[in-house]
């Protein structure tokens, strides 16, 4: 099994600002403030200026359901605060009219799982149905371990944890990227960066309940300001 694809609670861009980013953003911690508003700068704040930052909106999933098929996300170029603020009321106007929301026609996890099974399939893998359908199977072929952590992490955007922070080391298609999962008071939501120094975007994702919360919070940081 490819268990060097993905890793849990790897060291990552802010190990080397905080000594222990795990325990940083914590409620009890006096200076927790200041602690998220380097790491949104970090983060968030400079992708930004450098206009190499997306926002990646994620939807679908409702009552604990978590079909791949089900997932529905939208990708949007964000160069400054107000593009998110034009982003948030888009999505606003669609739910107060009850409208279909905002959706890109790629898929996030349903069509790399099926490409990964029919490539597995290909070498000469047989895979029965539970590991086809059951995610904590997915490991079993490659590229799975990556499917399956994204799957994890999409979940908890969807559906919270408990744990404020976490550090994900994930290798995907365009290069080995780095997950800094954060589920706060304030809201919650993911970035994707690139681990090696590129050119290539960062990727701010949350699920639609959260565009008005995590709105607020760069607002309140002052990002591009």
């Amino acid at each position: 099994m490819p268990f060097n694809e993905a890793k849990e609670h790897a060291p990552g861009r802010l190990h080397a600002i905080f000594t222990d980013p795990y325990s940083a953003f914590d409620n009890s911690v006096t200076e927790r403030q200041l602690h998220l508003h380097v790491a949104i700068e970090a983060l968030v704040g400079r992708p930004m200026a450098d206009r190499r930052l997306m926002l990646d909106v994620i939807h679908g999933w409702q009552n604990g359901e978590c079909d791949p098929s089900d997932l529905r996300h939208s990708m949007h170029r964000l160069d400054s605060l107000d593009e998110l603020r034009q982003v948030a009321q888009r999505y606003h106007r669609a739910i107060e009219a009850q409208e279909p929301l905002p959706s890109d026609a790629t898929s996030l996890i349903a069509e790399p799982l099926a490409e990964a099974i029919a490539a597995a399939e290909a070498n000469g893998q047989e895979l029965d149905e539970e590991t086809r359908t059951i995610p904590a199977r997915w490991p079993a072929f490659t590229t799975g371990l990556t499917l399956y952590t994204f799957f994890k992490v999409y979940h908890r955007l969807t559906y919270g944890e408990d744990d404020p922070y976490r550090s994900i080391r994930c290798e995907t298609s365009t290069g080995m990227k780095e997950v800094h999962e954060f589920h706060l008071e304030e809201g919650e939501f993911a970035v994707i960066i690139p681990r090696a120094t590129t050119d290539a975007d960062s990727i701010l994702t949350l699920h639609v309940s959260q565009l008005e919360p995590v709105l607020e919070l760069l607002e309140k940081f002052q990002l591009g300001n």
